[in-house]
């Protein structure tokens, strides 16, 4: 593709307002949300939508994640239902994303879902990310601003590193400090985790009082981020280790001696917010293997295991 200027907002009126003259023009611009930095295009315009895919080299049978600013806006493409009031109620705006029917007529493009006939939406807690879209006053689909299948980025600078060149614009909004994509929940029929994040199922479930179900790995991609080898460095990645091998880069959980420490006292929600952050620095250092310390699989370690196992999974 052709060499673009991208330009390096900040999260001002005059930067909002570029920002949002470029999505109506079918540009792509990157912005924080609470979460991870997302590639943001006209969800409407099926050229812009197609540049997301062109710029990150995502699968087109991946499908995206639409952000709103009101809940009435959600409420005019999806079909909403009581389980949805619920959880909308509980944890947006916030890391949590709903997969609903997709109402006819919506106006968004077929590109978004990949063919599917339901919508992923989400309304963000960042500032940022909700000033730039009640600016632009419209639907912005936006996966995670990277290359496809890399590590997705918590900082402007993770951005420029990936896509300066291919996109228009990057807002810079400091450090996003959920770091772990949403969690995905479907309500097109029984509630179930899609992908986890963080809101965990054991919060939704208590929410909704009554069970949620999980994706099963091998079922067929119906929300973004279950293709299975996703947020990888350069280097492999070791998971587990309680010990360190020689030339190895260590990415420590809990009292251990290592390179970088998701967290030194063995807070999930601390390693939650580095661990996109670390692996980016510790792939910068040219190591062939990235180790990784055991992560508790419970609350929060649920989603960080994810990531881990899909960092780590064959390419």
């Amino acid at each position: 593709m052709d060499q673009i200027s991208t330009l390096t907002l900040q999260p001002d009126d005059g930067g909002m307002s570029e920002a949002a003259r470029l999505l109506g023009k079918g540009k792509l611009v990157a912005f924080p949300t609470e979460t991870v930095y997302g590639l943001g295009a006209d969800a409407r315009q099926d050229h812009a939508v197609a540049r997301i895919y062109e710029a990150k080299g995502r699968p087109s049978f991946n499908p995206l994640i639409v952000h709103f600013a009101t809940l009435d806006a959600v409420k005019a493409v999806v079909d909403w239902s009581v389980d949805a009031q619920k959880v909308a109620d509980a944890f947006w705006p916030g890391p949590l994303t709903l997969v609903l029917p997709l109402k006819p007529g919506s106006g968004i493009s077929k590109l978004v879902t990949a063919g599917l006939d339901t919508l992923a939406v989400r309304m963000p807690a960042s500032k940022v990310a909700r000033d730039l879209l009640r600016t632009f006053d419209g639907p912005v689909a936006a996966p995670s601003a990277n290359r496809s299948g890399q590590i997705s980025p918590t900082r402007a600078a993770h951005v420029v590193n990936g896509l300066s060149g291919r996109i228009e614009a990057v807002m810079d909004g400091g450090a996003c400090p959920v770091g772990l994509e949403s969690t995905i929940l479907g309500l097109a029929g029984t509630p179930t985790l899609l992908r986890p994040g963080g809101v965990t199922l054991e919060d939704i479930a208590g929410v909704l009082g009554k069970p949620v179900s999980e994706r099963k790995d091998g079922e067929a991609i119906s929300a973004p981020g279950q293709i299975r080898s996703h947020y990888a460095p350069r280097a492999q990645v070791r998971l587990n280790a309680v010990d360190w091998q020689a030339s190895e880069a260590r990415l420590g959980f809990g009292d251990v001696s290592c390179d970088l420490n998701l967290s030194e006292t063995g807070n999930l929600t601390e390693a939650a917010a580095n661990l996109f952050e670390y692996l980016h620095r510790l792939d910068a250092t040219g190591a062939q293997t990235i180790a990784v310390s055991p992560i508790p699989h419970l609350g929060l370690g649920v989603a960080i295991n994810d990531r881990l196992s899909r960092a780590a999974a064959e390419r």
